[in-house]
């Protein structure tokens, strides 16, 4: 983990409040939610973005915590979308991996 990362700090319970944790992800509300529901899911390990990301079984358990996060909440009826920023290009404000999940809402295409 990163101790200047803010996200390796959440992900050690040293800062905000858990939606979700298990042994290798944590979820938490977005700071500054673009829907409703917007919740980000991290990995408890720092990795920097996708661009960064070998393991794909990592990936799959944070799909799947998003999906199941998503289903809990009831939004698998109306749609919600999850996105990964990757890159300062790529909108990527934070440089540890993370899923945004939004919903609550319908939700405009394109998105920039």
């Amino acid at each position: 983990m990163s101790a200047q990362c803010i996200f390796c700090k959440i992900a050690k319970g040293e800062s905000g409040e858990l939606l979700y944790e298990d042994h290798s992800a944590v979820a938490f509300a977005d700071l500054n939610p673009q829907a409703p529901v917007h919740f980000l899911v991290i990995p408890k390990v720092h990795v920097e973005s996708l661009a960064k990301l070998e393991d794909q079984n990592l990936l799959g358990h944070l799909l799947l915590v998003a999906r199941n996060l998503a289903q809990k909440r009831v939004l698998e009826e109306g749609g919600y979308r999850v996105v990964i920023n990757t890159g300062e290009d790529g909108g990527q404000t934070v440089p540890h991996l993370h899923i945004h999940l939004l919903g609550g809402r319908t939700l405009s295409w394109p998105p920039g």
